[in-house]
């Protein structure tokens, strides 16, 4: 079925009344350890599925975003927890499985990073060689609210 993706359990109920492939998404510049813009609320049209990376289209124009516009197609997933389905990047989606959250935000729930944690550890230590940072354990701030989140590199994992 084309729009199969509307049976999705990950979307189940997020639809708007009127508008059945319609929902909000929380789309970003990135965390707070790249830019000062906030993350905003936005329309977005699903278009399609891939397990559970959705496509979509941005309806709304952000208000002080720089990097999606109205118009846009983006990728989101939806977090196990948090407040809305999450933009993402590819770079994001190809390294979400070399790294751990190891709990979601204590203020907020979001258990997605607005970075991938390879920018992150690079941004934040540049000091430390990509062998050393195998098995790395840091601190980052949540993008969703700000406060700290503590992020696991597994071991062996080599830094892209």
């Amino acid at each position: 079925m084309a729009n199969d993706w509307r049976e999705h359990p990950k979307l189940k109920g997020r639809f708007h009344p009127d508008r059945p492939d319609d929902l909000q998404v929380m789309v970003h510049d990135g965390g707070p350890r790249f830019t000062d813009r906030r993350p905003e609320i936005l329309w977005t049209q699903v278009l399609g599925a891939d397990g559970d990376v959705f496509i979509g289209r941005v309806l709304d124009q952000p208000n002080q975003l720089k990097n999606v516009q109205a118009g846009a197609e983006i990728r989101f997933i939806v977090p196990e927890s948090g407040p809305h389905p999450l933009l993402v990047t590819g770079k994001y989606l190809g390294e979400r499985a070399l790294w751990r959250l190891l709990a979601p935000c204590k203020k907020c729930g979001m258990s997605e990073l607005f970075d991938t944690p390879s920018d992150l550890i690079r941004a934040t230590f540049p000091q430390i060689p990509a062998d050393i940072a195998k098995g790395f354990t840091f601190t980052t701030r949540c993008g969703c609210c700000g406060e700290g989140m503590v992020v696991r590199w597994k071991r062996g994992a080599e830094l892209p």
